[in-house]
């Protein structure tokens, strides 16, 4: 996914981008599917050059119309090629029945789908794009299913893998299980969250030399974080620095037998640059908590009244990781939420949260799918289906920032641009990954980052971090302590 553009947009963004390029550019749909279909041969040479067989899978949308020249310039270039239509003749689009004309005007037969598809080096899927809005059926669903058959050949989708959602990134029922996409003109939502990036495979961009200023008339919806660009405030430190200037974050929580999160995300605060890092859990354990990080200060807290000093001195607040939902965890979860600080509500304390619904404009949440589920009275499957609709809802209900957690992680603070996460790996999906999250992030309001500038500079580092300690020792096994020399190394990173 390297150099993909930073604005993300919707299908129907990306159809107002084509129409401006159109009608204010004098660039045709043709001469624009023209340069698709380049721009695909040219894929497959740089991906497989000693591809020789090429199989192409044609529907009858706008996409079917850049898989039929494909197909045509492949030929032009002495590839051996099949063509395969789903659907019928008459619901192909103006363009893509002059797509197909061009094709048969060269004596190229154009087939029907058998049940089994033919012989072939590359496979391009061209069925649906971004056009599929329903459940794939019929023939429709015959073909991708023989594409995703395991038979090694490798399989580029056409702008979407066909049957993904185009916004959602969720599978129509299923979808087409690509090598790689190629996405033309706007970089598409779907493709980057949900269930998108398992679909998509290695994602190329091109925007077929549409001109920049057609990308100023439409805003985006999305855009991409990135660490040089978020996190300006992880600039070098000045050589006359000391802890009083980077922040005092508490971290509350770790209820009995649970004592791991609290320590967990204290030290992820203090490895991403917090002055000072304070822990107030229970009694039983509090004496033992930092005996392997003594740089930590660990206070045995009771009832909540203990927790006034500490609030005194605290910059930033987490709460929430092994807090439980005990008497004693909603009671401090009530004490912190009087507090006048910038916070980071998480795992316990956003279920909690969900029983008393409170609304703030200083606190950043981090609910993963089932959190997000129980803040809105609805199942993590529905959550799933429309994350860019939920994490809106969230913040609309409980204000602040919200972190909508999982492939494509979304970051939401009311405003029209949502941001949007392609770092970490399904090697982060072990247990106290999402304190670490908390962590970093109270360690950054800390220092003072603003609310969403610490949700997109911590997401940003917590994803890196974990990506970097899976190129180093494989995803498999990775715990999230794995994670802290790498958050060291990122939150000193910028020059």
């Amino acid at each position: 996914m390297l150099n993909l553009p930073h604005d993300l947009y919707t299908a129907a963004q990306i159809r107002e981008l084509e129409r401006i390029v159109a009608e204010d550019h004098n660039i045709s749909f043709s001469e624009l599917m023209t340069r698709a279909g380049a721009s695909a041969l040219s894929t497959i040479k740089q991906q497989w050059p000693k591809a020789e067989r090429i199989l192409v899978l044609c529907g009858t949308g706008n996409n079917g119309g850049d898989g039929f020249e494909l197909a045509r310039q492949a030929l032009a270039d002495n590839y051996r090629v099949e063509v395969i239509q789903i659907g019928d003749d008459k619901l192909l689009t103006k363009i893509a029945f002059d797509a197909k004309d061009a094709l048969l005007s060269t004596g190229k037969e154009i087939q029907g789908f058998q049940e089994e598809l033919p012989p072939a080096d590359v496979i391009v899927d061209a069925i649906f794009g971004t056009g599929i809005n329903r459940p794939v059926e019929g023939q429709a669903k015959e073909v991708i299913q023989a594409i995703n058959k395991p038979t090694g050949i490798p399989i580029l989708s056409l702008d979407m893998p066909s049957g993904l959602h185009a916004d959602t990134g969720n599978p129509q029922g299923l979808a087409v299980k690509a090598t790689s996409t190629l996405n033309f003109i706007g970089l598409n939502i779907g493709l980057l969250t949900g269930h998108g990036p398992h679909y998509s495979g290695e994602i190329y961009f091109d925007s077929l030399d549409t001109p920049i200023t057609v990308y100023k008339q439409v805003t985006p919806t999305f855009r991409r974080l990135n660490l040089e660009k978020d996190g300006e405030r992880l600039a070098p430190r000045e050589r006359t620095g000391h802890k009083g200037l980077y922040g005092h974050l508490v971290i509350i929580g770790g209820d009995i037998g649970m004592s791991g999160a609290v320590r967990i995300a204290a030290e992820a605060g203090a490895r991403v640059g917090s002055g000072l890092t304070s822990i107030a859990t229970r009694q039983s354990h509090s004496a033992l908590i930092n005996l392997t990080r003594p740089e930590l200060m660990s206070h045995s807290v009771e009832s909540p009244e203990e927790l006034n000093l500490l609030l005194k001195q605290a910059n930033a607040l987490t709460i929430g990781p092994g807090l439980g939902q005990s008497d004693w965890a909603k009671a401090l979860f009530e004490k912190a939420a009087e507090a006048i600080l910038p916070m980071v509500v998480d795992a316990d304390a956003l279920n909690l949260l969900s029983k008393n619904r409170l609304h703030s404009d200083n606190w950043i949440l981090t609910p993963h799918p089932g959190e997000a589920g129980r803040l809105l009275d609805c199942s993590s499957a529905e959550i799933q289906a429309d994350r860019y609709s939920a994490v809106q809802e969230i913040q609309n209900i409980y204000g602040g920032v919200v972190v909508l957690k999982g492939p494509g992680t979304l970051i939401n603070n009311g405003e029209a641009l949502t941001r949007l996460s392609i770092s970490g790996n399904p090697g982060m999906s072990t247990g106290g990954m999402g304190d670490v999250l908390a962590g970093v992030i109270g360690g950054l309001l800390a220092q003072g980052f603003p609310l969403m500038e610490a949700a997109c500079v911590g997401v940003t580092l917590h994803g890196m971090a974990g990506d970097k300690a899976a190129n180093q020792d494989g995803e498999r096994g990775m715990l999230a302590m794995d994670l802290m020399p790498h958050l060291r190394q990122l939150s000193n990173s910028i020059r």
